[in-house]
């Protein structure tokens, strides 16, 4: 799936991503990946630029450390990501029922016009005998 397609729910995917404990960046996106049995293998350029923003909100806190001689950023939930995050999944769960049920229900017309359609042309078929019996 491309970042693209998570527009207007990248926040709330890594807020769910930090809500196990905190993790530096990559680590984000490697739970994104194995969350999702690798659908969501989204690029550091979409990441980190979308933590920075969750830090500057309140809605994650990061920390410098150093592992292995390398500087890394590690992130967590703060009370208010916590709120946050449980308010975007009540706000996705909506959203997805809606989604699905304006989805299905064109099916469900879609499926009764082409039912009526084939009854009527075998309507049609018994009642007007062939002009050529034979």
């Amino acid at each position: 799936m491309r970042a693209e397609e998570l527009k207007g729910h990248l926040d709330a995917v890594l807020l769910a991503a930090l809500e196990g404990g905190p993790r530096h960046g990559y680590a984000v996106i490697e739970a994104l990946r194995q969350s999702t049995d690798g659908r969501l293998d989204l690029p550091t350029g979409t990441i980190y630029p979308a933590l920075r923003r969750l830090e500057q909100a309140g809605l994650i806190a990061g920390t410098w450390s150093v592992v292995g001689g390398r500087r890394r950023r590690e992130y967590r939930l703060t009370p208010a990501g916590i709120r946050a995050l449980s308010g975007r999944r009540a706000a996705w769960r909506d959203f997805s029922a809606t989604v699905t049920a304006a989805l299905e229900s064109a099916t469900r017309v879609n499926t009764v016009l082409v039912n009526a359609a084939l009854e009527n042309t075998a309507l049609e078929d018994t009642a007007c005998p062939s002009p050529n019996p034979a």
